[in-house]
């Protein structure tokens, strides 16, 4: 019965790893939910869904604008719907992010507030709509890792996914008490357009650690890092 199915919303899925992921969720019979800021796209992405997933859907939303997050939320809202997971997978990756220290600080500010202050706006405007124990999960990077070596690219979306995995952190001891479980995923270095051809990861590799924490991973694991289904350092 369609009243069974857990419901499932990804920003940033109309392509790439967010929309693989609503792939494998929508075959382990997940309601599937994608977003995007480009209406045109989510629209193309959701007939390649409904195929196989009649039940998904698709909700238009810019997660580095606080007005579409809150259209969004109340256009969620009034659809009755509640949701059992949330995964924040939407973010930027500028082709001019090369120093930390370049003058303009445009980029610098863009990247944060669009990878790390668009999860957590998402993540309050969509509470009241989460079910107990609820999933929320981050998609981040191995290039927020306070533990590796600094590889030297990218760095204001290393600092990015940084504070994502700090953002984590504080966001699964809050929402504790209310049996909300919160973790972030390093999905690799995967072949999608912000990868790039040359990645050493298949999509489909990428989404696996996501639809795990989504589905099957213990309700007891929360507030930390995974690679491969497997806890990884911060």
């Amino acid at each position: 019965m369609m009243e069974n199915k857990k419901t499932v919303l990804i920003t940033g899925s109309n392509k790439g790893i967010g929309f693989e992921t609503a792939r494998q969720l929508g075959r382990k019979g997940f309601r599937v939910l994608i977003s995007g800021r480009d209406e045109g796209r989510l629209t193309d992405a959701l007939q390649k869904l409904l195929p196989e997933n009649p039940d998904a859907g698709a909700l238009l939303m810019d997660v580095s604008d606080e007005r579409s997050i809150a259209e969004a939320a109340q256009n969620f809202a009034a659809s009755g719907q509640r949701l059992d997971v949330l995964i924040n997978n939407a973010a930027i990756l500028r082709k001019d992010d090369r120093r930390i220290l370049q003058a303009d600080e445009e980029v610098y500010l863009e990247t944060v507030d669009t990878n790390c202050h668009g999860p957590l706006r998402v993540v309050k405007a969509f509470l009241p709509y989460l079910n107990s124990t609820a999933r929320i999960i981050n998609i981040s990077s191995g290039g927020g890792s306070m533990s590796d070596p600094v590889g030297g690219w990218s760095p204001a979306y290393c600092a990015s996914k940084t504070l994502l995995n700090a953002l984590t952190r504080h966001l699964a001891y809050e929402l504790a008490e209310r049996g909300i479980v919160v973790n972030a995923v390093c999905p690799g270095w995967v072949r999608t357009d912000m990868g790039g051809s040359g990645a050493s990861r298949t999509v489909e590799k990428g989404a696996e650690t996501p639809v795990w924490l989504a589905a099957e991973a213990s309700q007891r694991l929360t507030g930390k890092f995974f690679r491969d289904e497997r806890e990884i350092p911060w």
